[in-house]
């Protein structure tokens, strides 16, 4: 849609807590919500809300809110979670096996097909019955298995030819947990998860905050 091309970066990472927090509604059997109850849940302003929707159309009903179940569906939509991509794990050492292991995935629309690793003791193994195979197999299987999601958990030397191998393969999305700046084509979307860096600024906070301070 031409519009949701235009919103901004900031919207929608702000979209998947809305959608975490009507999941949570819903749980309890909430059926209906307003801007200003989502507010003291999320975080967010209510006028924040209502023009982060608003992005995406109408949802409210000025004097009823929200409805919670229509508003969480109209989300997963929007966020692609009423789609099933296929997906490899590049790197099968710990990190890898931890999502490998992680069955959060489908019910966000991912399904692991297959890790993959260069080391000879790792091959032919299962992490919840998924495979651990040969890295030199990664190119030739995403294509037979319409993989559209490469994940990469290898070191930081080996990231950007693993992110060459899923340009060349038809990759159209890269989810990167080694600490490299990757280059790809520009079809190509990357989201960086960078752990050493999200606990940099941990480290920072903790010791700007007041109730840290170490010099006292």
């Amino acid at each position: 849609m031409d519009r949701e091309s235009k919103v901004s970066m900031t919207v929608i990472r702000r979209l998947p807590k809305y959608y975490r927090y009507l999941g949570e509604l819903l749980n309890k059997g909430i059926t209906r919500i307003s801007s200003q109850e989502l507010s003291k849940l999320t975080g967010f302003t209510a006028s924040q809300i209502r023009q982060d929707l608003n992005n995406f159309g109408g949802f409210g009903q000025q004097g009823y809110g929200y409805n919670v179940e229509d508003l969480h569906k109209e989300l997963g939509i929007i966020l692609g979670l009423d789609k099933m991509y296929n997906a490899v794990i590049a790197g099968a050492g710990n990190l890898g096996q931890a999502i490998a292991n992680y069955k959060g995935f489908e019910d966000a629309g991912v399904k692991v097909l297959s890790l993959f690793d260069k080391n000879p003791k790792m091959i032919g193994l299962k992490i919840r019955d998924i495979e651990i195979r040969d890295v030199d197999l990664l190119s030739q299987f995403i294509k037979d298995n319409d993989v559209e999601i490469g994940i990469i958990t290898t070191p930081k030397d080996n990231a950007q030819e693993v992110a060459d191998i899923y340009a060349r393969s038809g990759i159209k999305g890269i989810w990167n947990f080694a600490p490299a700046d990757l280059i790809v084509p520009d079809d190509i979307v990357v989201e960086n998860v960078h752990l050493n860096e999200s606990l940099f600024t941990l480290s920072y906070f903790l010791k700007n905050h007041p109730s840290f301070d170490t010099e006292s």
